[in-house]
């Protein structure tokens, strides 16, 4: 999978809200910066507002179909080999 890349975000915040979105990202496991994600899309989701998913930026291309892909993901025949 291709690497995405990202921005750098730099902004001024009152202390209690920055100890508020470090406690939150800490109760949930996440770095400050995903749980600022997270919260972003949140919002953008209640607002109406598209934000297109990862995969959907990510997404390659379309190339040459790998051979699963070719058949509809039917296994190949043993074509004189072993195992």
């Amino acid at each position: 999978m291709a690497t995405i890349k990202t921005s750098t975000l730099t902004f001024r915040i009152e202390p209690v809200l920055k100890e508020a979105l470090r406690s939150s990202a800490e109760r949930e496991h996440r770095s400050i910066a995903n749980m600022v994600e997270v919260m972003i899309r949140d919002y953008c989701g209640r607002a109406g507002i598209a934000v297109p998913i990862r995969e959907e930026i990510s997404r390659p291309k379309a190339g040459p179909k790998s051979r699963s892909q070719a058949t509809g993901g039917a296994s190949q025949p043993n074509r004189g080999k072993r195992g």
